[in-house]
C-alpha cells in the first residue's frame, strides 16, 4: 500500500510544479461602484482617467459586466474571487441576516463563510504567494500577507482588532515606515490613497503571484452625492491616479504582471426611501417587546439597497408563505411603495440569489429600501445613489479593464458575465478553479 501513496505524492508534486512554473503574476484592483460608461465615455463626460484609458488602448475591456443577485459589494466581490453566484458561495448580502438585531449590524467579513474555493485558496494550493489589502470577506482568508477588511465603530479599538486579525507583525512593520494604516470604516479618497501606499510596499517586498486590493471611495461618494455628479467624477479621477501609481510600482517589481481593474456593480440615482418594515409589523409578522426591540418574527425583510429579500422563519409553512405573498401583492399594487417587481423562490434560484429568501422585492429606479421601521411610508432618501437592484438592468453593470502579456483577447469584449472574471484570472495564474460556473472571458 505504501508504493501507490508515494506515487500519488510524486504525481501531485509534479502537477504542482507544472502549475507553478507557468504562473504569471496578477494584480487585481477593485474600484467599488465604478460604472463602465464613466470610463468608456470619459472624454464626453469630462472625466480625467488617463491610466484606465491607456489600459483600454493596449489591453481588453468590457462595455458592461452583468452582475449577480443582489448587486451589492460583498456578494459581488466573492463572485469576483470564485466565479459562482451567491446561491453557491454563500455570501448573500453585505450584512448578515439578523432578525432580532443582536449582531449590531455585523457585516459578512469572514472568509470562513465562503462555501467554495477562491482564487486565494487556489493560489495557495498551487504554492503561489498572495497579498491582500482590504478586500471584502477577507478576515481569516487563506492569504499569505493579509490586511483584511473589518471595522466596528471607528474607535481606536478597531485598530487593535485589525492588528489581531492581520498577518502577525505586518502592521507594525509597515506602519513603522508608512505611518498609521487607514481605519476600515474610512471610505474616503484619502483612506484609499493610504491603502495604495501599503499595497505598493507589500508588492515591492513580497512580489506575490496574486495581489488583491479594494478601493471604496468612488462608491462612498456616489452614495453621498449620486452617480454622474462632479463629486463622483472627481473621485473616479483620483482613483485613476492611484491605479497608475500602483501599477507603475507593480510593473517595476514584477515586469510580467497582468493588471485587472474591476468593479462590483453600477449605480442608480435615488430620491425616496421606502419603509418596507412597517407593513410586516402591521401584519403581525414582526413583534416587539416592551423594550422596543424585536422580540419575535415570522417573516422579515432583509434589506439590500435597491432590493430586499423576504426571509420566512418557517420556509416550508405554506400558510405563512401564502400570507406573505398576499401582503407583497398588496404592496406591489401601491404606487407609493415604488416596487418594480417581486419574485419567488424559484425565480431567485434561477438568478443565483440567496437560498434563504422566499421572495425578493426590486424597487423602481429612484427608490431604495429605508432602514428605519418607525419612519413614514416614504421619506426623502438617506442616500443620493444606490445599487442592489436586480442585475438584469444595464444601470447595475460593473466594469472590467485588463492589460498584460497573457490575454487571450484584446479590445472590446462586449458585455460579459461577472462570473467569468475569476476563471480568467485563474487561467493567467495557472491555477485551478473547478467550481467556476462560466468560461474565462480574457
Amino acid at each position: 500500500m505504501k508504493a501507490p501513496v508515494r506515487l500519488a505524492a510524486l504525481l501531485a508534486g509534479a502537477l504542482l510544479s507544472t502549475v507553478s512554473a507557468r504562473a504569471a503574476p496578477v494584480l487585481l484592483i477593485s474600484v467599488d461602484g465604478l460604472r463602465p460608461a464613466d470610463i468608456v465615455e470619459a472624454e464626453a463626460r469630462g472625466v480625467a482617467v488617463p491610466n484606465l484609458r491607456r489600459m483600454m488602448a493596449t489591453g481588453a475591456w468590457a462595455s458592461g459586466v452583468t452582475g449577480i443577485l443582489p448587486t451589492l459589494t460583498y456578494p459581488s466581490h466573492t463572485t469576483l474571487l470564485t466565479g459562482v453566484t451567491p446561491a453557491r458561495h454563500g455570501i448573500d448580502n453585505n450584512i448578515s441576516f439578523d432578525p432580532l438585531n443582536i449582531n449590531q449590524v455585523g457585516w459578512q467579513w469572514y472568509a470562513a463563510d465562503v462555501r467554495v474555493p477562491t482564487l486565494w485558496s487556489a493560489a495557495r494550493a498551487a504554492g503561489l504567494r498572495t497579498v491582500n489589502v482590504h478586500w471584502p470577506v477577507s478576515v481569516g482568508a487563506p492569504v499569505d500577507v493579509n490586511l483584511p477588511q473589518i471595522w466596528r465603530t471607528g474607535h481606536d479599538d478597531d485598530r487593535k482588532l485589525l492588528r489581531a486579525l492581520a498577518t502577525p507583525g505586518i502592521l507594525d512593520t509597515l506602519e513603522h515606515d508608512l505611518g498609521r494604516y487607514a481605519q476600515g470604516i474610512d471610505e474616503s479618497v484619502e483612506a484609499d490613497q493610504n491603502r495604495i501606499r501599503f499595497a505598493e510596499a507589500l508588492i515591492t517586498r513580497e512580489k506575490p503571484a496574486l495581489t488583491t486590493i479594494y478601493l471604496a471611495s468612488v462608491d462612498h461618494v456616489e452614495h453621498q452625492f449620486g452617480p454622474g455628479t462632479p463629486q463622483a467624477f472627481a473621485a473616479i479621477a483620483s482613483n485613476d491616479a492611484m491605479i497608475g501609481q500602483l501599477v507603475a510600482t507593480a510593473r517595476k517589481a514584477q515586469p510580467g504582471v497582468t493588471v485587472v481593474v474591476v468593479s462590483d456593480h453600477g449605480f442608480e440615482a435615488v430620491t425616496t426611501d421606502v419603509n418596507i418594515y412597517a407593513p410586516f409589523i402591521a401584519a403581525g409578522l414582526i413583534g416587539f417587546g416592551t423594550d422596543g426591540r424585536v422580540a419575535s418574527w415570522e417573516a422579515e425583510p432583509w434589506l439590500m439597497g435597491g432590493s430586499a429579500a423576504i426571509v420566512l422563519a418557517r420556509p416550508k409553512d405554506t400558510a405563512l408563505a401564502s400570507k406573505v405573498s398576499a401582503l407583497l401583492d398588496k404592496l406591489a399594487a401601491d404606487p407609493e411603495m415604488g416596487i418594480a417587481r417581486i419574485i419567488d423562490r424559484a425565480a431567485i434560484a434561477k438568478l443565483g440569489g440567496a437560498r434563504s429568501a422566499s421572495f425578493m422585492i426590486e424597487f423602481k429606479p429612484g427608490f431604495e429600501a429605508g432602514k428605519v421601521p418607525t419612519a413614514a411610508k416614504t421619506t426623502p432618501s438617506s442616500y443620493k445613489g444606490m445599487h442592489g437592484y436586480f442585475p438584469t438592468g444595464r444601470a447595475m453593470d460593473a466594469s472590467l479593464f485588463v492589460d498584460g502579456p497573457n490575454l487571450t483577447r484584446r479590445g472590446n469584449l462586449g458585455v460579459i458575465d461577472e462570473r467569468a472574471i475569476a476563471p480568467s484570472i485563474a487561467r493567467i495564474l495557472g491555477v485551478r478553479l473547478p467550481d467556476a460556473e462560466v468560461r474565462p472571458a480574457f
